[in-house]
């Protein structure tokens, strides 16, 4: 389901809300589709229980995972935390844009950066 990147510098519960958004929000985890119980994972990815604690909690805050108290979590009905997400990830893109521009980047020169990054 989920691997971890260790040559990333990021704190491990970056890596894995990162990588359940990315099975959710591709479709690969289903709206009302149930994870892994926060010990499963852990016990799967040999990491402490905190860290998946951590990931889980802040991807419900997000919206894009409720947690049922008994139950479970759950990846949550409805697109709004993949909007929300979006609209987050276009706010950092423009800030970015605006960045390449000071340094005099032209914008067809950061269309071809992206394009070339997205091939890696």
């Amino acid at each position: 389901m989920i691997q971890i990147n260790y040559h990333d510098s990021r704190p491990i519960y970056e890596k894995v809300k990162d990588s359940l958004r990315q099975l959710i929000f591709s479709g690969a985890l289903g709206e009302g589709e149930k994870l892994p119980s926060v010990r499963e994972l852990a016990v799967s990815l040999t990491v402490n229980p905190n860290t998946i604690q951590r990931a889980y909690r802040e991807l419900e805050q997000e919206g894009t995972i409720v947690s049922i108290p008994g139950k479970g979590s759950f990846v949550a009905l409805g697109g709004s935390a993949k909007a929300a997400r979006m609209a987050e990830l276009r706010e950092k893109l423009s800030a970015l844009a605006a960045e390449f521009e000071a340094l005099g980047v032209t914008r067809d020169e950061l269309a071809q950066i992206i394009k070339e990054d997205s091939h890696d």
